[in-house]
């Protein structure tokens, strides 16, 4: 992990929170615990699977974490497993010995992706009652998994959402337009087969909720055409998508186009879904990291949800809080909170919501001794960008105005990335196989 700052304290003991937030949600040793085998007897989180009973088994799925998850769920199976194929995000790939790995674009759909979902919908249509489907997601699989409803294209998916990310539309709302526009997403895939499906996720939504997760390929889907339209319109972003999926949306809503699954028309008793790790997860692995450290950890119960310049300016007003009053606690503290920021994007500038929430900390921390901020993406990934996040500290705004920076000049333009490019404390980590949302950190010395 590279954390570029000349503080060699902070250093040091942000590689150790950071390190151990990552080693804590790694979906390897969570499936090593909860799916186990003896012999031909499988237990997934305490559900029984005969192996001997199914002709094949065969393991799909998609995600930054995914092509881990299948290297381990081989090491479990063995030559149980019979093949299959999971979609990862460039340069997140692992070595597999049965399931194919595909890289393809993220966070906008490619042709790579969508191809590669055709084959896993045409895998599963090939499978029966007599099979065993299991299916991989992990934080990135609603771009992954890519096949556009009939009549649309993979041009008008990435303009639509790229449309909802630079409007800084939540997790939720985004991935609610995506299933409306997806033959894949909204349980589609598991209407694709007859066989027993399990599937195991790894949480990036805040609140695990499953059919948010990779946009719920394999569960019933609570929303409707309509929603997806009335996200569109809150946006103000139904006359910028293209024709093509207005007039998608529009039969939809008029039921001249089938919705997502429902989970009233057809059960799903052959259907099980875990849940591997989660934001907390990765919380509770830096609270106690930092108690080791001789820290005082205090966890924040509600993830940080909003614009990431407001919640990064409420960082730094805790951060001047805990350092000068010992509220909530007092030094030395690691106040540690979860999330999920958004930017709604204005300008042309080049960041991540994690960037853009500490660069508003730095203004409210200037002059402060032996305080950071900092925050991290679990997967190693800040926006488009190769950081997975940033750190300040008091002396930041004395290194920016002596490179003739202006932090509100770079936050207005959205600029994070070039702001800590030019002054230092980018965190740097490459893939790490994880994706549990964000780790948001304050240390008071």
């Amino acid at each position: 992990m590279l954390i570029q700052t000349s503080n060699t304290t902070a250093k040091r003991i942000l590689n150790a929170l950071l390190q151990s937030g990552v080693k804590a949600a790694d979906p390897g040793h969570a499936m090593e615990q909860l799916i186990r085998r003896n012999g031909h007897q499988l237990s997934v989180d305490g559900r029984p699977y005969d192996l001997s009973q199914y002709q094949r088994i065969v393991c799909v799925g998609a995600g930054k974490a995914s092509a881990h998850m299948a290297h381990t769920l081989e090491c479990i199976l063995g030559e149980y497993v019979e093949g299959g194929m999971v979609i990862v995000k460039d340069g997140y790939g692992k070595g597999t010995q049965r399931v194919q790995v595909v890289e393809a674009g993220h966070p906008l759909p490619d042709a790579r992706g969508v191809r590669a979902t055709k084959h896993i919908l045409s895998m599963a249509r090939t499978l029966t009652k007599k099979d065993l489907l299991i299916v991989l997601l992990s934080g990135g699989a609603s771009s992954l998994l890519c096949a556009p409803a009939l009549g649309l294209t993979l041009s008008d998916k990435r303009r639509t959402t790229n449309l909802l990310l630079r409007a800084g539309a939540t997790i939720q709302d985004i991935n609610t337009v995506r299933k409306h526009l997806s033959a894949v997403k909204g349980g589609q895939l598991a209407q694709a087969t007859s066989a027993t499906m399990l599937t195991i996720v790894l949480s990036d939504v805040l609140g695990d909720d499953v059919p948010t997760i990779g946009s719920g390929p394999t569960v019933p889907d609570p929303t409707t055409f309509q929603e997806a339209h009335a996200i569109l319109e809150q946006y103000q972003l139904w006359s910028k998508v293209p024709e093509r999926i207005q007039t998608h949306l529009k039969h939809g809503i008029r039921g001249q186009r089938p919705e997502t699954w429902k989970s009233h028309r057809r059960p799903s008793p052959r259907h099980q879904s875990i849940i591997l790790a989660n934001n907390q997860t990765t919380l509770d692995g830096v609270a106690k990291e930092a108690k080791r450290l001789g820290l005082r950890p205090y966890l924040l119960d509600s993830p940080l949800q909003g614009e990431a310049k407001e919640l990064g300016a409420i960082l730094g007003a805790m951060a001047k809080d805990i350092r000068e009053f010992g509220n909530p606690t007092r030094p030395p503290a690691c106040l540690i909170v979860g999330g999920e920021p958004t930017v709604t994007v204005t300008g042309k500038g080049k960041g991540g919501r994690a960037q853009e929430c500490v660069l508003a900390a730095a203004q409210e921390i200037a002059g402060l001794p032996n305080v950071v901020v900092a925050g991290f993406g679990t997967d190693g990934t800040d926006g488009p960008t190769n950081a997975a996040g940033a750190m300040v500290d008091g002396k930041t705004l004395q290194r920016a105005k002596k490179k003739g920076l202006s932090i509100e000049t770079m936050l207005e333009k959205h600029d994070s990335y070039s702001f800590f490019s030019q002054v230092g404390g980018h965190i740097i980590t490459g893939p790490t196989h994880t994706n549990v949302n964000d780790i948001y950190l304050i240390i008071a010395l």
